[in-house]
């Protein structure tokens, strides 16, 4: 007599004793044995010290630059922070000392007119002068002061207009002119003579 298929037992199914070791497998953990337990729980307290660390190193407080670039050296900031003017006090009572003429050239002029340069006319040099000459003391004198073609303007800073024009008198009679030296002003001229006056009562 036949058996049908539903009389039989389940462990008796050959096809359901095949597919059990697999359907345990699929069931594991990748932790398998004591020795792996052990490792994962050590990692799990390991690792993230170890992030920590690294964490602490990347994020140190002292100052880092950048890579190429010296913008964080005590020299730079020291260069930041040098202030961009400075106040000079001097002694309202003290003697006015009027640079000459031929000082000022050599200060503020001798770098373009000593050699030419940018067409600056040479000292001396009367050809190039000669025109220039014809138009006038105050002609030269503004042109000094506002500046003229590649010229910049020589007026105030440390040189006064009154020691500008002296310049251009030294510049233009080195070139044959006769422009007479400008008058120092009275109140100059006042400081000036009572320095002396004011030195001996000391």
């Amino acid at each position: 007599m036949l058996q049908t298929h539903e009389n039989r037992a389940p462990s008796e199914d050959p096809m359901s004793d095949a597919q059990h070791p697999e359907h345990e497998a699929n069931h594991e953990g990748p932790i398998r044995t004591p020795q792996q337990l052990i490792g994962a729980v050590v990692a799990s307290f390991v690792v993230p010290i170890v992030v920590i660390i690294m964490l602490a190193n990347f994020v140190d407080f002292g100052s880092k630059s950048g890579a190429g670039s010296d913008s964080m050296t005590a020299e730079a900031v020291a260069r930041r922070l040098q202030p961009v003017g400075s106040i000079v006090l001097k002694d309202a009572s003290a003697p006015v000392v009027l640079k000459t003429g031929e000082q000022v050239y050599t200060a503020q002029c001798a770098a373009c007119h000593a050699s030419g340069a940018a067409g600056a006319p040479k000292l001396g040099d009367a050809a190039a002068w000669g025109a220039r000459i014809k138009t006038g003391y105050d002609a030269l004198l503004t042109s000094a002061l506002k500046g003229k073609g590649a010229m910049g303007a020589q007026g105030g800073g440390e040189i006064s207009d009154l020691e500008i024009g002296r310049a251009v008198v030294y510049l233009a009679n080195q070139a044959g002119a006769k422009f007479a030296e400008p008058a120092v002003p009275a109140a100059a001229a006042a400081s000036a003579a009572s320095a002396p006056e004011a030195a001996a009562s000391k």
